[in-house]
């Protein structure tokens, strides 16, 4: 698809594979790229699962630093909003997305993993924040995914510090959902996604509408909004489907409409 980031599909899964050695730098052209796969990786019906992988050796280091050292507020201002859109294609795929971490995901790498619905990580991983040591914060997406996803005072400890932590504090604090041995990371990813391969795809894509979009609402706004996703799927196939397929106690074969 593009020169340092393409969209495999196999059996149902998509893998957006990130290749820019020798780290995996997120500049200006890898975001882009990102951006069409995740744009690809979403209208294709034949992707049901998605996994975000960087190789065996690295996930994503960081944006490429070469690049911004001599930005000024200007150029930054007109680049900015692009720079956490680009991450937020990945967050908007309305598919099950999970990142296959190696090596580190940090700065704009973890923002990456971070716009996944789950992320594996190697044993000898390290992720981190650390935007603070070059006198900046994270600016696509870091202060507002880390924060909802392990609290506040935790993401503010990460991102303040600038501090990497390992696979173990990771999966404590809520970042990590998984750990693998470095070399069977990918593998593990595509375990965790299989199951929805084959399942309801509208009901998988409201779910995920539910809960991302409910953490950006009230109680009641939420609730109101789960209620109408949830009678929208009264009018799918799916959905007669499965209810058919619990009555007569038997497997149900979902189409995805």
């Amino acid at each position: 698809m593009g020169e340092f980031v393409r969209l495999e599909t196999r059996d149902g899964i998509g893998t957006i594979r990130l290749e820019r050695p020798p780290m995996n730098a997120l500049n200006t052209q890898v975001q882009e790229e990102l951006r069409a796969a995740a744009t690809a990786a979403t209208a294709d019906a034949g992707v049901r699962a998605v996994i975000v992988y960087g190789g065996e050796k690295v996930f994503a280091a960081g944006a490429d630093i070469k690049e911004m050292a001599d930005m000024s507020y200007v150029d930054m201002a007109e680049r900015a909003a692009d720079l956490s859109s680009a991450l937020g294609a990945i967050a908007r795929i309305p598919k099950p997305v999970v990142a296959a971490i190696t090596g580190y995901a940090l700065g704009g790498g973890c923002e990456l993993a971070l716009a996944c619905d789950w992320r594996v990580v190697a044993e000898d991983a390290k992720l981190g924040q650390p935007e603070i040591k070059l006198g900046i914060i994270p600016g696509a997406g870091g202060t507002q995914r880390l924060a909802r996803l392990v609290g506040p005072a935790r993401a503010k400890d990460l991102i303040m510090s600038g501090r990497m932590v390992d696979a173990q504090e990771a999966l404590r604090i809520g970042l990590a959902d998984r750990t693998a041995p470095t070399a069977e990371v990918y593998d593990a990813a595509v375990a965790m996604v299989r199951p929805y391969v084959d399942g309801p795809v509208q009901a998988l894509r409201a779910a995920k509408l539910a809960v991302d979009g409910g953490l950006d609402m009230d109680l009641s706004s939420g609730l109101a909004w789960e209620s109408q996703l949830f009678a929208a799927l009264f009018a799918t196939d799916d959905r007669r489907e499965g209810m058919a397929a619990f009555v007569a106690k038997r497997k149900p074969d979902f189409t995805g409409r």
